[in-house]
């Protein structure tokens, strides 16, 4: 096994165990902890880039109004998709956030044919109604959209699309739109701490060191990612992503035990079998065309 595949496999095990980690600090408002998050996150990245060394980015990336717009909207898009998922996640909803990373890669490859003119393959089509068919039927029989999972696929495939597109790499990236998150987190903390509602130093030495270590738990899995992408196929990827949301979906039903009734099962069967059909022709395809498929770089 190539250090790429060790990358990877080590980034969607981290993604999938997050809910034990955010489940050790249910006691805390998910918008204190997303502040946390945010803040710990941009202090983490600012020590990688004094070691690296890698400051030239910046001046050109401030004086460029369309590269900070870019990064507003990915940054207001990452808030979403964390504070939704640490809500989730400790209101009990664990098997649903899974749900919304079972998707979401269906929902990115939708997202590149609407805005990307990307076109898609007979066997891709058949994928995309699937799932599809699978969230409508929880929509019918729940009498409810299963709006964790949607906005969780939709801010994050939206969130990729962007990313896509804008000029700076994955630290650099991921340290603009921590800067940009920063003040307002910074803000929201002070505020806490001045009406003596906040968790961080005040309930005990675990949750302070918890919500310390977030930046360090966000930043580490999306670089070991940047890292991994680099050495192994985009097809590998592709199938190595369904680790986190298995583990998560196994950690709700096993360990926190959350419903997964009838309807469940035929609902999420409908997206496994979408996921299943989207993976293969993906792997048959990339064998068939490697050239269309090199090594990510």
């Amino acid at each position: 096994m190539n250090k790429g595949m060790l990358y990877a496999i080590a980034t969607y095990s981290m993604w999938g165990l997050f809910p034990l980690y955010w489940k050790l600090l249910q006691h805390v408002p998910a918008l204190e902890i997303l502040s946390h998050r945010m803040m710990w996150s941009l202090l983490f990245v600012l020590l990688l880039l004094i070691v690296r060394r890698r400051w030239a980015w910046l001046k050109t990336a401030v004086h460029t109004p369309r590269t900070i717009l870019l990064f507003v909207a990915s940054a207001a898009l990452l808030s979403t998709n964390w504070f939704v998922y640490i809500w989730g996640v400790n209101a009990g909803h664990i098997v649903e956030t899974s749900l919304g990373y079972f998707i979401n890669p269906l929902v990115s490859v939708l997202m590149g044919v609407i805005f990307l003119d990307e076109r898609l393959r007979r066997w891709q089509w058949l994928a995309i109604t699937l799932a599809a068919a699978g969230v409508i039927y929880l929509t019918v029989r729940y009498g409810a959209l299963p709006w964790i999972s949607l906005t969780l696929a939709g801010s994050f495939a939206l969130y990729g699309l962007i990313r896509k597109t804008a000029p700076l790499g994955s630290l650099e990236g991921l340290s603009l739109e921590t800067a940009l998150m920063f003040f307002p987190a910074l803000g929201y903390l002070i505020y806490l701490e001045a009406t003596g509602t906040a968790a961080f130093g005040h309930v005990n030495g675990l949750t302070t060191l918890l919500l310390g270590f977030a930046g360090v738990a966000t930043a580490v899995p999306l670089l070991f990612f940047a890292a991994g992408a680099r050495l192994i196929k985009l097809a590998t990827i592709g199938i190595l992503q369904y680790i986190a949301p298995t583990l998560q979906f196994l950690i709700g039903v096993f360990i926190y035990h959350e419903s997964f009734t009838m309807d469940r099962l035929v609902g999420f069967s409908l997206i496994w079998l979408a996921l299943v059909i989207y993976s293969g022709e993906n792997i048959l395809f990339s064998r068939r065309h490697p050239r269309l498929h090199p090594v990510s770089d």
